[in-house]
């Protein structure tokens, strides 16, 4: 069954102390590092959000919307009023052996100037990327796609997958969003393109240079036999990738515990996150399946998040 990594808010009240996190990932409570905000493919302003993990309860949150950083002065305003630690994050689009593969990049310090032009290179690489699925989708059937989707984005904030989705379940081509994924969007499906992301490599290099923590995010999405996801951990350890997701939402729990094996096995630090996007959905902020008990190290526990895992008031920081 899936549990909440929550506090309970009526116990927490508008106190402005956060208590530190837990030492291992089994014990942990009030934390959420993966969620997105409307300055991605999010339903919720930056505020929003952030008002509704202070109601669910977490103490510890990171904004790592799609390959941007835009919404995160906004929720750190407010998270600092609401006594909320609010990690600066992103969750970054990269290619690996012709696979699409997201590395969430916490940034305790902030964004480089190296960071940030990457951040401009993927920009230009989803509008790229928006074009070439639009015209893909053109061909069975959703005329002026690229059109549709911006309408179903609401704003000129870059397009993602699902605003392709929602443009198919309008145009009535399919039911909702996850047969849209699952018969188009979806991995290895039509419009699942990535030949224009940054490699791995590149990726992770411009985390290291803001002095951040490289995440995989969700590792057990990618359709990846045990084999291929070691081989993709080595290539990121290399790159200078230090942890990855053990929880992403709901997962399998057998799945869950042998990845936590995988994780431990190379050396890497865990995290926890819903990656949420919408309310009404299956998940919320701070729910999770449940992570075994295992000898995986959170990523909270990494020298340069201590501060974060402490309690202590959110970093100033560039962006």
């Amino acid at each position: 069954m899936p549990i909440e990594t929550s506090l309970d808010p009526a116990a927490c009240g508008d106190d402005r102390s956060r208590p530190p996190l837990a030492d291992t990932l089994d014990a942990a409570t009030g934390v959420d590092l993966h969620m997105h905000s409307r300055a991605s493919d999010g339903a919720l302003t930056p505020t929003e959000l952030v008002d509704l993990c202070h109601a669910r309860g977490i103490r510890h949150m990171a904004l790592s919307d799609h390959d941007t950083l835009d919404g995160v002065a906004e929720a750190q305003a407010r998270a600092a009023t609401l006594g909320l630690g609010l990690m600066p994050a992103a969750e970054l689009s990269c290619q690996w052996r012709g696979q699409g593969v997201h590395i969430v990049a916490l940034l305790p310090a902030g964004a480089s100037d190296g960071f940030q032009a990457g951040l401009d290179v993927l920009t230009n690489a989803r509008e790229a990327r928006s074009r070439e699925i639009a015209h893909r989708l053109e061909k069975i059937g959703l005329d002026d796609g690229l059109a549709r989707a911006r309408h179903e984005a609401g704003s000129e904030r870059p397009l993602g997958r699902p605003d392709f989705a929602a443009a198919l379940v309008t145009a009535g081509l399919v039911p909702d969003r996850a047969a849209a994924f699952k018969r188009y969007l979806g991995a290895g499906k039509r419009g699942d393109v990535k030949m224009h992301w940054p490699t791995l490599e590149t990726v992770v290099g411009w985390i290291r240079e803001s002095g951040g923590v490289a995440v995989i995010a969700h590792p057990l999405r990618y359709g990846m036999t045990r084999r291929k996801r070691d081989l993709l951990i080595e290539a990121f350890i290399a790159a200078g990738g230090e942890a990855a997701e053990l929880v992403s939402g709901y997962q399998n729990p057998g799945s869950t515990f042998d990845l936590a094996r995988q994780l431990h096995h190379h050396g890497l630090y865990g995290s926890l996150g819903s990656d949420f996007h919408y309310p009404g959905g299956a998940l919320a902020p701070g729910t999770v399946s449940p992570a075994p008990r295992s000898h995986v190290v959170p990523v909270w526990r990494h020298p340069a998040l201590a501060e974060f895992a402490a309690g202590a008031s959110s970093p100033s920081v560039t962006l």
